[in-house]
C-alpha cells in the first residue's frame, strides 16, 4: 500500500484519527469523519473505499517510517545492548509522540476479524519483530544475551509497561507529583524509558 498521500486524504487521515481515538472504531462512522472534515461522504468512499480500508492507510500513513528507523538501528555499528535501548527509546518516544494511533492499535484490535482485516497492521508488527529478533540473534552469538529469550514476549513488555503507566495517568501524576505535561512526557522519556531499558536488559542479559 502506498505511503503518498495528498493533503485532502491526510486531512480526512488525520480527523480520523482523531474520532477512532476518541470514540472508538465502531463507534466512528463515515459520515461522522466527512462532516468533521467538512467534505462530501462519497469523497472518503473514493480515497479509502472503506472504514476499514480508511483505517488500514492511516496505520500506514502514521508508521511507515517507523521500519526504515528499526532497520537503521539494526544497522549501526553498536553493542546489541545498544542497539535494544535504541529501540526501546524509539518504541516509547513514537507511542508517546503519537498517542491517537497507538491507542487505537492497542485498544481496538483484541477482534480477530478485525486484524485479519488490516495487513498493514499485521504487515507492521512482523517487521518490527524481524529487527527485534536481528539484535537479539546477534547479542546471542556474541554470548552476551541468555539463549533462553522469548523473543515475540520482549515487545508486549515494553509497550505494556508504557500502556499501564499513561492508561493510569492521573494516579501517576498525583503519585510521582508530575503537575503539568511537561514533566510528565519528560518523566515518560527520562525515568520510564530508563525502566523499560534495565527490565529489557535483567531479560537478556546473562546473570554474572
Amino acid at each position: 500500500m502506498k505511503s503518498n498521500f495528498n493533503d485532502k486524504q491526510i486531512q480526512i487521515l488525520e480527523v480520523a484519527e482523531i474520532l477512532f481515538a476518541e470514540k472508538g472504531f465502531d463507534g466512528t462512522s463515515i459520515r461522522n469523519i466527512a462532516k468533521l472534515a467538512k467534505i462530501n461522504i462519497a469523497m472518503v468512499s473514493y480515497y479509502f473505499g472503506s472504514k476499514e480500508r480508511l483505517l488500514e492507510s492511516l496505520i500506514v500513513y502514521r508508521t511507515s517510517d517507523l521500519k526504515n528507523q528499526l532497520e537503521n538501528i539494526v544497522q549501526e555499528e553498536l553493542e546489541p545492548i545498544d542497539k535494544i535501548n535504541k529501540l526501546i527509546e524509539l518504541y516509547i518516544n513514537r507511542i508517546n509522540s503519537n498517542r491517537g494511533i497507538y491507542r487505537i492499535l492497542h485498544f481496538e484490535f483484541t477482534s480477530k476479524k478485525r486484524e485479519q482485516n488490516l495487513q498493514a497492521f499485521s504487515e507492521l508488527k512482523k517487521g518490527n519483530l524481524k529487527s527485534l529478533e536481528s539484535i537479539i540473534e546477534e547479542g546471542q552469538k556474541k554470548g552476551i544475551f541468555r539463549k533462553d529469550v522469548i523473543i515475540p514476549l520482549i515487545t508486549p513488555t515494553i509497550l505494556g509497561t508504557f500502556f499501564h503507566f499513561h492508561m493510569n495517568k492521573p494516579f501517576f501524576e498525583n503519585l510521582l507529583n508530575l503537575k503539568t505535561e511537561d514533566l510528565y512526557n519528560n518523566y515518560i522519556k527520562t525515568n520510564l524509558t530508563k525502566h523499560i531499558q534495565q527490565t529489557i536488559k535483567a531479560l537478556l542479559i546473562y546473570e554474572s
